[in-house]
């Protein structure tokens, strides 16, 4: 009886679809054993043969792309979303290298025009002594003006280039032999800074400045140690592999900082970027003034294939 039940269920479920009954056996017939195992192992080998065939021909899924930022628009609407977390105004000019080179975006905030350079003009102060002095190599005080922002240092490279409208003439020549009309202060506007420091610089101008200095042989000392600046002065993109920077800050006379870096930045095979950036918290802390120039360095290194790099060719 059970055999006969096993028999009738599997003949039911080998013909359903058919639209035909199966016909009776015998329980006891050999021959119609070894038919229906002959069936069950031919109907096995079709399903397997068919899936077999389905795994060959199934195509292979698209591979998954990571999103990409276009340069331009793309890069805009992702900083405009960045400015919302930083309680701060901000600007940012990045550029690609090269004295011909007009490849740029400009970001942010367009209030630092005529802001105060701070230390950032410590890097064509330094530039300038060089050059007078027809070196090649930096001296103590150039190694501390540009790694340790030492203002001490800076302020007797400045009187070595002689009285203040000729030391300022000296600066604003290199500016100016890089296409940047920057006029440089001579003038101690407020007696407890540098004249230099106090040089109305806009990121637009600072960022031509680098782009031609950065490629310019006779710059090689200072754009090394821009590499060796002080771990606690390695804010905003200092922190990204193979960077050169410069940090400068200093208060308003009303006491908020203001907070600004320059920096020459690999962008991989493509070549180099420059970088102009200055940040006004509300806060008005320094502090406040380096997070939020350190949350661009960031987000620009999460975007470097869109940004405007090229390779130096002298």
């Amino acid at each position: 009886m059970p055999r006969r039940s096993w028999h009738v269920a599997a003949g039911r479920g080998l013909t359903r679809g058919r639209g035909k009954h199966p016909r009776a056996v015998t329980p006891g017939s050999s021959w119609s054993r070894v038919r229906w195992w002959i069936l069950a192992l031919g109907g096995a080998l079709i399903v397997a043969a068919g899936a077999i065939l389905a795994v060959k021909v199934a195509p292979k899924p698209a591979p998954v792309r990571p999103a990409t930022t276009a340069p331009g628009g793309g890069l805009a609407a992702d900083f405009a979303h960045l400015q919302t977390e930083l309680h701060a105004t901000v600007g940012l000019v990045v550029r690609a290298v090269g004295a011909g080179s007009k490849s740029q975006v400009v970001l942010g905030s367009s209030d630092f025009a005529d802001r105060p350079a701070w230390s950032t003009i410590k890097v064509p102060l330094v530039i300038a002594a060089m050059r007078q002095l027809g070196v090649d190599r930096t001296t103590p005080p150039m190694v501390a003006a540009i790694t340790e922002s030492d203002n001490a240092a800076a302020e007797s490279i400045w009187e070595s280039l002689g009285d203040p409208p000729t030391a300022a003439a000296e600066v604003g020549k290199v500016l100016h032999d890089t296409g940047d009309p920057t006029i440089v202060e001579s003038r101690k506007l407020r007696p407890e800074y540098s004249a230099s420091g106090q040089t109305g610089w806009s990121l637009t101008n600072q960022a031509m400045f680098l782009t031609v200095a950065a490629c310019d042989p006779r710059n090689q000392p200072v754009l090394d140690l821009m590499r060796e600046v002080t771990a606690d002065q390695r804010w905003g993109v200092g922190a990204l592999p193979g960077v050169r920077i410069k940090g400068g800050w200093g208060p308003a006379p009303s006491g908020r900082y203001l907070v600004r870096q320059i920096a020459i930045v690999p962008a991989g095979q493509r070549g180099l970027a420059v970088v102009a950036m200055a940040a006004e918290p509300e806060s008005g802390s320094f502090a406040d003034g380096i997070r939020a120039l350190t949350k661009i360095g960031d987000w620009l290194y999460s975007d470097m294939d869109a940004v405007p790099a090229a390779q130096c060719h002298v």
